[in-house]
């Protein structure tokens, strides 16, 4: 799996004119999902990134995590973090899963992050959302459960 993550003063998702998901003070997570996947990648993106040190502490140094701040994570799925740009000028996207296992796996990374208690908001699966964001740094994170890159 991989993901996107951005530290956000808020973020929030609309589907058709119409809010789904918002957060304060936290993370925007995008989440790809890819052929292979399985529930252990799910459970270890979302320890990974709710315990990501990006927020500041006192001293002005990324030390804090979700944890330790009460921050919010804003779940988006995004098939297209697996595009492969590689060859030629169109993404391939072959690499990407099928959308039953993306939405299992997705929803799964979802269960297991709120497992921490933490304030969680999401986007909706295979819609096409606007996201707005007030990305805070900015700081943003790549993850992918494979370590691709």
């Amino acid at each position: 799996m991989r993901a996107v993550v951005q530290r956000v003063l808020s973020a929030h998702v609309t589907v058709e004119g119409r809010e789904v998901g918002r957060v304060g003070q936290g993370v925007l997570v995008l989440v790809g999902v890819a052929e292979g996947d399985e529930p252990a990648d799910a459970i270890t993106l979302a320890d990974k990134v709710v315990n990501l040190r990006i927020f500041e502490d006192d001293d002005g140094k990324m030390n804090r995590s979700l944890l330790d701040t009460g921050g919010g994570l804003l779940a988006v799925s995004q098939f297209t973090l697996l595009g492969d740009c590689r060859k030629g000028r169109r993404p391939s996207f072959a690499t990407a899963a099928e959308p039953g296992l993306g939405k299992k796996l997705y929803e799964r990374f979802v269960e297991e992050a709120a497992r921490f208690k933490i304030p969680i908001a999401l986007g909706q699966f295979r819609a096409h959302m606007q996201v707005h964001l007030v990305n805070d740094g900015p700081v943003t994170i790549l993850v992918d459960t494979k370590k691709e890159f």
